[in-house]
């Protein structure tokens, strides 16, 4: 939970900013605002980080990737291909757009592989959306000719990945559109709030009106604006945009603590020869807190999201009138079930000390020894 641990001046700075003008609403309101506009910052710290030509910052990385489905063209009736480990959030977004999700495989990387994706496409398969997971890059170079063989549409959800690069490539950058989230457990943290990006100029214009109840933000009176589409309201505050300003203006320094702090465990831990690691692309970054043993976590994979798979909403959705491409109380996921079932993540803080990381790694190592002597 690197972002959170660097809480400061900074931040603070920010806030009081926003707070000494009393504009905390994002849009106009400019004879108010002293020259501040941390939403509009806060995107460009993005821009410039991940490379991505047009940047929008939302309420949370689940809104996020709600308009990164809407802005790509996803919707009702279309069936996006899913991973079965994941933070729940991106399969909700699907199913609230309309759309029906169908599950596929991940790899010894945690994230869908492209045969997963491949066994998975059906005439009707308008789109994947690839997560991302605990904060690498999936397999781009095996997924892609998957991708460009079938011409579906690529929504990328790094919400756990900001920092993940792939080649010199940010992740969300590969497909039409991506998403991040800024939550409190994030790289980077605004409390609340995500990030949609592009290098799409209309499906950024789609985003930022779709996250708007549809506004064109052109002009100065928004009484008066124009509403090219229907939207909904996942606008991010200038509270929260002032926070997650402050914190991606030291990723930097928050990426290269986390990944030495990484590497000083990896080598502790590798002193057990039973131990495989995850494999890496360049510049992975790990962005869970704590030491999770995922395949009895309640809300990151599928075996334990009896809501879903028993389709329990408050409403009525697509999915119901439409029925579920596949039977989700009997999906066959076999390489998902075996590589979540040996899998436990360890969240790296970037504020650890040695002695800490030592008291870790030797508490981690005994456990597992134990567990070992039984086998």
């Amino acid at each position: 939970m690197p972002g959170m641990e660097f809480f400061g001046a900074e931040e603070r700075k920010e806030i009081m900013d926003v707070l000494e003008t009393g504009a905390l609403f994002r849009y106009n309101h400019e004879e108010m605002r002293n020259g501040q506009w941390k939403a509009r910052e806060l995107e460009e710290e993005v821009e410039i980080f991940t490379g991505a030509n047009y940047a929008h910052a939302v309420s949370s990385g689940s809104t996020a990737v709600a308009a990164a489905l809407a802005a790509a063209g996803i919707g009702h009736g279309d069936e996006v291909i899913v991973p079965p480990f994941t933070y729940i959030a991106p399969i909700e977004a699907v199913l609230l757009a309309g759309a029906l999700p169908v599950f596929a495989e991940i790899d010894e990387n945690l994230c869908l592989s492209a045969e997963g994706i491949e066994k998975a496409v059906t005439k009707n398969t308008k789109a994947v959306l690839l997560v991302h997971m605990v904060g690498a890059a999936a397999d781009m170079d095996a997924i892609m000719p998957v991708i460009e063989k079938h011409k579906l549409t690529l929504v990328e959800d790094g919400g756990q990945a900001l920092g993940a690069f792939y080649k010199g490539k940010s992740v969300g950058l590969f497909g039409k559109t991506g998403a991040f989230s800024f939550d409190f457990f994030k790289i980077t943290t605004a409390a609340e709030g995500g990030l949609f990006i592009t290098n799409d100029e209309k499906a950024y214009k789609l985003a930022d009106s779709f996250s708007d109840h549809g506004h064109d933000h052109i002009g100065i009176n928004r009484g008066m604006e124009k509403h090219p589409i229907i939207g909904f309201n996942y606008r991010i505050s200038e509270l929260h945009a002032a926070v997650g300003l402050a914190q991606m203006r030291r990723i930097d320094m928050i990426l290269k603590k986390n990944k030495e702090n990484k590497a000083y465990m990896k080598e502790k831990l590798s002193q057990i020869p039973e131990i495989t690691f995850r494999p890496m692309p360049e510049f992975g970054v790990h962005d869970i807190g704590g030491c999770n043993y995922w395949f009895t976590n309640m809300y990151h994979f599928v075996n334990q999201w009896g809501h879903l798979k028993n389709l329990k909403s408050a409403a009525p959705l697509a999915i119901h009138k439409l029925g579920a491409p596949q039977n989700y109380n009997k999906m066959e996921l076999p390489k998902s079930q075996e590589v979540i079932g040996r899998l436990i993540s360890l969240g790296i803080r970037a504020t650890w000390t040695k002695e800490e990381m030592d008291k870790q790694a030797d508490e981690m190592m005994n456990v597992i020894k134990r567990v070992l002597s039984k086998a």
